[in-house]
């Protein structure tokens, strides 16, 4: 069975804990069975790629994955972490609230 995570792609987070305390990115990828995310500019490692007929080699800088207990969803309306909480609209349907403003994130 697939874990629900509360944090989806394309939501702006920031990291909370580790070498890149305080970066904010947006994620690019969820990576559901390592528990872990991919955020634009954060975790940043040096890959050493061989050249092939296609691209050139040499080192490549990209993003790693980070565990997603150690970023927090951005407010919104505050810019800043806050916890994520879901509730049903008006139209019946579920949707995702920063909890520390009460603002509704899925639109």
């Amino acid at each position: 069975m697939a874990k629900k995570f509360k944090i989806k792609k394309g939501d702006r987070v920031t990291v909370i804990t580790g070498r890149d305390r305080g970066k904010t990115g947006e994620v690019l990828r969820v990576l559901r069975s390592e528990d872990r995310v991919v955020v634009s500019g954060v975790n940043m490692i040096k890959r050493h790629q061989r050249p092939t007929q296609t691209s050139a080699g040499g080192i490549i800088e990209r993003e790693a994955g980070i565990h997603i207990s150690n970023v927090a969803h951005v407010d919104p309306s505050g810019g800043k972490a806050t916890r994520v909480g879901i509730r049903v609209d008006d139209s019946g349907r579920k949707v995702r609230y920063a909890k520390g403003s009460g603002e509704t994130i899925d639109l």
